[in-house]
C-alpha cells in the first residue's frame, strides 16, 4: 500500500516536470511553448489552446489560429507579457509569433533554469520518499510488519526514488540538448 502510494506520487513528479519542461524555450519552434499560458477572456482564465489552434511554421515562427476574433487583442496581450519576451503580429484570424534566434547568453539562462526545476523535484521526491519512510516505522511500530519486512520495503523505495530520480535527469539532459541546438 505505501509502495503503491509513493509509486503514484513519484510518477506524478517525473509527469509535472516533462510537462514544465516542454513550456521551456529552446533553439525550435513547439506548440507546447503557448499551450499553457493564461489568457483573461471575458474576465475568465483560459488557455491559448482552448481559444485557437497552435501551429508550428518552420524554421522559427509558431502560428496561433483563433477561432473567435473578439479573443485576439488578449491573446496577443498574454504572449507579449509571458516570460517568452516576444511579440506577436496579427493577420486576420492568424497570430504570429517570430522566435529570434538563442543568444549564448538566454541559452546558458534556460539551462539554469531548467536544473533549478529538476531540483524542486527532486526535493519533492525526497519529501515523498522519507513520508514513505515514517510511515513504514509507524506500521512497525504498530505490529503491522516484522524488522525484515520494514528493511526489504526501505529498499524497495529507495529503488523507485532511483529510478525516478534517473528519469529526472534523462528528462534534464534532453532539454539541455534541445536548448544547446
Amino acid at each position: 500500500m505505501i509502495l503503491e502510494e509513493l509509486k503514484k506520487e513519484l510518477l506524478s513528479i517525473l509527469e509535472n516536470l516533462k510537462k514544465e519542461l516542454s513550456g521551456v524555450r529552446t533553439g525550435r519552434p513547439s506548440p507546447a511553448l503557448l499551450e499553457h499560458i493564461k489568457v483573461n477572456y471575458y474576465d475568465q482564465p483560459m488557455t491559448i489552446k482552448a481559444l485557437g489552434a497552435i501551429g508550428v511554421m518552420p524554421p522559427r515562427t509558431l502560428t496561433v489560429q483563433v477561432w473567435n476574433e473578439e479573443a485576439i487583442s488578449p491573446i496577443v496581450k498574454a504572449i507579449e507579457t509571458s516570460s517568452l519576451n516576444v511579440s506577436a503580429q496579427v493577420e486576420g484570424n492568424t497570430i504570429r509569433i517570430n522566435l529570434p534566434e538563442l543568444s549564448s547568453e538566454r541559452r546558458e539562462e534556460l539551462f539554469r533554469y531548467v536544473k533549478k526545476m529538476s531540483e524542486e523535484h527532486r526535493i519533492r521526491v525526497r519529501a515523498f520518499r522519507d513520508e514513505a519512510i515514517k510511515k513504514l516505522k509507524r506500521a512497525m511500530d504498530d505490529g503491522e510488519m516484522s524488522e525484515d519486512q520494514k528493511f526489504k520495503m526501505k529498499e524497495m523505495i529507495q529503488r523507485e526514488v532511483d529510478s525516478t530520480n534517473e528519469g529526472i535527469e534523462h528528462a534534464v539532459e534532453a532539454k539541455a540538448k534541445e536548448i544547446a541546438e
